[in-house]
């Protein structure tokens, strides 16, 4: 009984994995990769609309001028530090919609969704719910960065 008692204590307190691929809703949905980087997870672009209908597609609507020539496949677009289990944030997301970027928070919600939410200044945030990508075979890949 001691030995099940630790092990829950073990399984419980384990950090959250959400590192791979993700859907994520908004102009038609995107699909994006999370990974480890630090102390906390990067999120990359992996496909979208934009992406689909023109692979070359550019970072064309960043507010930084010198930005908009970069690819938006492979673009990180986010970096946040664990704050807790299943909790990030202290970090910043950025929107290639709207060219903006924002302060970011991120949790693993109990039914295994996240919820990431992105703020220009509280209470001015706007909250996207993400799934695990369902893809199988060599689809799943993500392409190099």
């Amino acid at each position: 009984m001691i030995a099940t008692l630790a092990l829950a204590a073990t399984v419980s307190t384990a950090p959250a994995d959400v590192t791979g691929l993700w859907d994520a809703p908004g102009d038609g949905g995107s699909t994006v990769r999370l990974e480890r980087c630090g102390d906390g997870l990067c999120g990359y672009i992996v496909t979208s609309p934009h992406i689909q209908a023109d692979p070359g597609q550019k970072d064309v609507r960043n507010r930084d001028a010198a930005q908009r020539g970069r690819p938006l496949r492979n673009l990180m677009f986010m970096k946040v530090r664990t704050i807790g289990p299943g909790r990030w944030g202290d970090g910043w997301v950025y929107n290639p919609e709207d060219g903006g970027t924002y302060q970011g928070v991120m949790s693993l919600r109990p039914d295994g969704l996240l919820s990431l939410k992105g703020c220009i200044v509280a209470p001015f945030c706007k909250t996207q719910t993400w799934r695990r990508a369902n893809r199988g075979g060599a689809s799943a890949a993500a392409p190099p960065v």
